[in-house]
């Protein structure tokens, strides 16, 4: 744990609760604050630097936003689906579905995503998604090797990745909840027509706050 702080200087208290939690050392934040404060580290360090909020805003142009999120279909079956969306544009590509996530699936994903962004010619900095296990070292080896940065968010901090978070609540409100899916073909189907909808959606104006639906 001051091995964390002392490394880690920007870090406080609760990010470092966060990353013991990752390593399975189970320890509560109050415990954390107070052998920091023994140990005459501060809990709460100040930072010089922009915040996340700031750090999202002033680099959205170059950020995509990844995640994965799960759907049942009528068989009883669990499907994955990995989505991406570019913070600079709210664009979403579902980049595909598997009963089975596993690295080699991934990574291939990883690499389509590249070769479209650069059919697309859309630039990107910053790649941001989760701790799930299926994104792995070999998936952010891709982005890294055409030099794109990639950023883990924190444990049990959805909010870092909130404009995914965001997107997939709708997709599941708006589409999953209210539709039947027969099988994974059919759910790349209606999830493409989503990925259509939504894309039109961004182009309807906004009135008073409310986007209007033509």
């Amino acid at each position: 744990m001051l091995r964390l702080a002392r490394e880690n200087e920007s870090w406080g208290y609760r990010r470092i609760h966060g990353e013991l939690a990752g390593l399975g050392v189970t320890v509560a934040p109050s415990t954390v604050w107070q052998i920091l404060k023994d140990a005459g580290i501060d809990p709460a360090p100040r930072r010089d630097g922009p915040g996340w909020l700031q750090f999202l805003r002033s680099q959205a142009q170059g950020i995509l936003a990844l995640d994965f999120f799960t759907t049942n279909l009528l068989n009883g079956a669990t499907v994955y689906v990995l989505a991406v969306i570019e913070h600079g544009t709210r664009r979403v590509r579902v980049l595909g579905a598997t009963a089975h996530p596993v690295q080699a699936w991934v990574v291939q994903q990883a690499r389509n995503l590249l070769m479209d962004l650069e059919d697309a010619r859309t630039p990107v900095k910053f790649v941001l998604h989760d701790r799930d296990a299926s994104f792995t070292a070999a998936f952010d080896a891709v982005f890294r090797a055409a030099g794109v940065r990639v950023i883990r968010s924190a444990v049990q901090a959805p909010r870092m990745n909130s404009v995914m978070e965001r997107w997939i609540g709708s997709c599941r409100r708006e589409l999953l909840d209210r539709t039947l899916v027969w099988n994974p073909r059919h759910l790349m189907i209606v999830m493409r027509e989503y990925e259509d909808f939504y894309k039109a959606l961004l182009h309807w104006p906004i009135v008073g706050g409310w986007r209007l639906v033509r």
